[in-house]
């Protein structure tokens, strides 16, 4: 089985390559991931022959070198912005956070009703990969760092959580729901793939 690929890449000026990481699971279809750090993840079936590996990452080498040098990009900016107004002040973020607990606990009331759904407790967090999640029991999380965002992208993230009290997944009628309350939801979610990072 075929552990790494290499895709070597050329802008005009340089050229250089990109470690494609191969990870075998029980998943039934290949997929490709290029992570905030740069790394890219190829996730393929068990018993995929490497013929098959290969031509797959090879097929989609442009898409792989644009999205890697997109993260080059976000890295480098990030960089250069320098450190968040309230990284190092605790009483800044713990402010931050008060806000966004307001804030989601009044929006979410309100699309609730709007969405004739209830739900349980709200919990204001940090977690490292989500904006916000739904449990089973209706209870919400939500990342205070939402309040650093545009209005709309809170609402939507609100909207997506209270979806999940109809559908428990992300089918099509979950964002038929979404739609119908946010019709214009996929950009707000194109905006928060895009800049989430930023805040």
């Amino acid at each position: 089985m075929i552990k790494q690929i290499c895709l070597g890449w050329s802008d005009g000026r340089e050229n250089g390559t990109i470690q494609v990481e191969v990870v075998y699971s029980a998943r039934r279809t290949m997929g490709l991931e290029v992570k905030a750090d740069g790394s890219v993840v190829a996730r393929v079936p068990r018993r995929t022959p490497d013929q098959a590996v290969k031509g797959f990452v090879e097929e989609r080498r442009e898409w792989i070198v644009e999205k890697w040098f997109l993260m080059q990009d976000r890295r480098r900016a990030e960089e250069e912005r320098g450190p968040r107004d309230y990284e190092g002040d605790p009483a800044l973020e713990r402010w931050y956070r008060e806000q966004a607990r307001k804030r989601i606990a009044w929006r979410t009331a309100y699309f609730a009703r709007h969405m004739g759904v209830t739900y349980g407790r709200i919990s204001i967090r940090a977690a490292k990969t989500r904006w916000g999640s739904c449990s089973a029991e209706g209870n919400l999380n939500f990342h205070w760092k939402l309040i650093l965002m545009p209005p709309e992208i809170l609402d939507y993230v609100v909207v997506h959580e209270l979806a999940h009290r109809k559908e428990m997944n992300h089918s099509d009628r979950f964002w038929a729901e979404v739609e119908r309350v946010l019709p214009d939801y996929r950009q707000r979610r194109a905006w928060l793939k895009e800049h989430g990072r930023e805040a």
